[in-house]
């Protein structure tokens, strides 16, 4: 494995202005992330697919936000971990840190894939799906259900960006998703008539797109080699262990968004 320890950014830049630029460039990824969710659902609703669009992305969004648990559980976790590894000056671990969580990125996007798609149905119901949406709601995961692996990196990968030092590459990452989205979603929903199958491309190209300008980036203060990648079990349990607060934080989310789901559908129906 081979790290390059020569950018001491962290250690050696005022706090204000570490403060000032990691804040500013969070606030802008939050943006980007809340103007692609906005555009996204104005599209499909003014669409032929109408509230009954808007309704299916409503619950296959549990499931994203159940992959998203897991991808951010293990990106803070590790970002958390390559923080005490810098400020013990242990930078051969960085590598080997990084390596095994993408990895186990991987591998957990992949059962995601398995596990949901024979139960899709199941869960889309568990989460507030009806019949009059159901049949949308299964045709948008089966699309992004496919991009997973993009997803789940795309995830992991934000909070690790920010603690070797680069949280602009994670903005621009979300900003290459965020205008990847816009301009497909149009032109597949209105253009090619694609219905939810076209927004659900629309999405996971999104996904592909950020996942793409991540794997391009150069990191500042280590490099990967093959052997990285071959999961370190001690490593995995400090990072799962630093990062189960957000897992639960995230499952109460999915909590709450279930609840909304249901509300809705009672509420509708009494309308």
């Amino acid at each position: 494995m081979s790290t390059l320890n020569s950018n001491k950014y962290l250690a050696q830049e005022k706090i204000t202005r570490l403060m000032v630029k990691f804040s500013l460039l969070c606030m802008v990824s939050l943006l980007i992330g809340a103007l692609y969710n906005l555009v996204d659902q104005i599209f499909i609703g003014n669409s032929e697919l109408s509230t009954l669009g808007n309704a299916a992305t409503g619950v296959v969004f549990p499931i994203f936000i159940l992959a998203q648990a897991c991808a951010w559980c293990i990106s803070n976790g590790c970002a958390t971990y390559l923080n005490l590894c810098q400020g013990r000056q242990n930078w051969t671990t960085i590598p080997k840190a990084v390596g095994t969580c993408s990895t186990l990125t991987l591998v957990i996007s992949l059962l995601f894939m398995l596990l949901i798609h024979p139960y899709r149905s199941f869960l889309l119901t568990l989460f507030g799906a009806s019949p009059n949406n159901l049949a949308y709601a299964l045709s948008y995961l089966n699309i992004v259900l496919l991009f997973f692996p993009a997803l789940m990196f795309s995830n992991m990968s934000t909070s690790i960006l920010g603690a070797e030092g680069s949280p602009e590459a994670s903005m621009w990452a979300l900003l290459a998703g965020a205008l990847t989205n816009i301009i497909l979603d149009p032109l597949f929903i209105f253009v090619f008539h694609l219905g939810m199958t076209g927004a659900a491309l629309a999405t996971g190209l999104r996904q592909l797109a950020s996942c793409i300008i991540i794997i391009l980036y150069h990191p500042r203060t280590f490099k990967l080699q093959p052997t990285d990648f071959y999961p370190d079990w001690q490593i995995l349990g400090n990072v799962l262990q630093l990062g189960l607060p957000t897992f639960v934080t995230q499952l109460t989310l999915l909590l709450v968004t279930v609840i909304t789901n249901y509300a809705l559908v009672y509420h509708g129906n009494l309308s």
